[in-house]
């Protein structure tokens, strides 16, 4: 049978190829910086990583996480429920619940597994989610797991977020699903009008804040404290593996009572190892730093800003965003890929993004800006995108 497979997936693998959709990856081998080694030794700038603050290599958490090392062992070999849960497991799911000002959380491996297993046990077939229409594919996936009733409603569109909402007043219970930052264009969800939304049709609310939480509002506490919502939104899941420091991890936080219950039947938890040790010390040390000071906040915002202005100020196609994410629009999918290459000819490690990733026809080149990054940085990655850009015919 496997020959007839293989001769099946070789065809489709050509097809991918030949579509000019096939992803290489390539091969770092330092630590996650603004500066980094590839395989061949040579080094480039990096603004293709969700390293927003730039903790990912930082001192501070590399300590925490050694000394973790020491104290509480490499790892816990088993689920929560068993013997899996430590002391650190629960400061830290403590430290989150403080930092969005929650009443509850629960750790995931990752936020893909948190996405996963919220839905089925809070949720069934006389019930109704509704989803953004380019929210992550984790949520998607945790929507397909659910039976609950499924409603899409445009990205960020509130006319249509209205209309399904009325049509969902025939279920029991209602959930707005969105991401807080959409990952491929960087936009921010108009959580207020959300929140109105769903006060006004007696609905709930979930917000995804992997891309947004350390990075949007004043001391990066995501979009619930961008709208003044910090608090009064049900469910939040996140990760530990963007701006909080680029590890493992995910999260949900929110209501004590859904926190419970996700504690008693979501799967992922249930079935799943506990986090290491180190990324739990790690994930503590790191929410102290974010109480201490927003320095970091404040030098990513200000970093986003200069780029986003001199790019559209040299011609580039760049969506509108009030993140650390730059979408910069090239909408062809082979010419995203030769982009990114002569970028990185120029030093500048980007990737382009194609179907189906980003939808047909819509293929870019996204660029993360990072804390990490200094204004010399952010110079030699413009004049990096002028030249390559000029040399593709994209801007004059």
């Amino acid at each position: 049978m496997y020959q007839e497979f293989k001769s099946f997936l070789k065809n489709e693998l050509n097809n991918i190829e030949q579509a000019g959709l096939y992803k290489n990856e390539r091969i770092i081998s330092s630590p996650q910086g603004a500066l980094i080694k590839v395989a061949d030794g040579k080094e480039v700038l990096n603004f293709c990583a969700n390293n927003y603050l730039g903790l990912s290599n930082h001192l501070a958490l590399k300590n925490a996480a050694k000394q973790a090392l020491d104290t509480h062992g490499y790892g816990v070999s088993s689920v929560r429920f068993i013997c899996g849960t430590q002391d650190i497991h629960k400061q830290l799911e403590a430290s989150i619940a403080n930092f969005f000002g929650t009443e509850d959380s629960i750790l995931y491996a990752a936020c893909f597994d948190a996405n996963g297993g919220v839905f089925e046990p809070l949720l069934n077939e006389e019930d109704a989610i509704l989803s953004d229409a380019l929210n992550h594919a984790s949520i998607i996936d945790g929507v397909r797991l659910c039976k609950a009733q499924r409603y899409r409603y445009a990205n960020a569109d509130m006319v249509d977020l209205e209309a399904q909402l009325i049509k969902a007043q025939a279920q029991r219970f209602r959930l707005i699903v969105t991401d807080g930052v959409f990952s491929m264009d960087g936009n921010v969800a108009p959580l207020d009008k959300i929140y109105a939304l769903a006060e006004k049709y007696n609905a709930m609310v979930m917000v995804d804040e992997s891309h947004s939480a350390g990075v949007v509002g004043t001391t990066g506490r995501g979009v619930t404290e961008r709208f003044k919502l910090r608090g009064k939104i049900e469910i939040i899941t996140g990760t530990l593996g963007k701006a909080f420091g680029g590890a493992i991890g995910g999260f949900t936080t929110g209501k004590k009572e859904i926190i419970d219950l996700l504690r008693q039947r979501s799967r992922p938890y249930l079935f799943s190892n506990s986090i290491p040790p180190m990324v739990a010390a790690a994930g503590i040390k790191m929410f102290e730093m974010m109480e201490e000071t927003n320095e970091l906040q404040i030098k990513l915002h200000a970093n986003t800003a200069y780029f986003v202005e001199r790019m559209k100020a040299i011609g580039f196609d760049i969506k509108p965003t009030e993140s650390a994410i730059c979408a910069v629009m090239l909408y062809d999918a082979k010419l995203s890929q030769e982009m990114a290459t002569r970028l990185l000819d120029e030093g500048i490690y980007v990737i382009g993004f194609y179907f189906p990733v980003v939808p047909k026809d819509q293929a870019r080149i996204r660029v993360q800006i990072s804390a990490a990054h200094e204004t010399e940085h952010l110079d030699k990655c413009i004049k990096a995108f002028t030249k390559v850009g000029k040399e593709l015919n994209l801007i004059q």
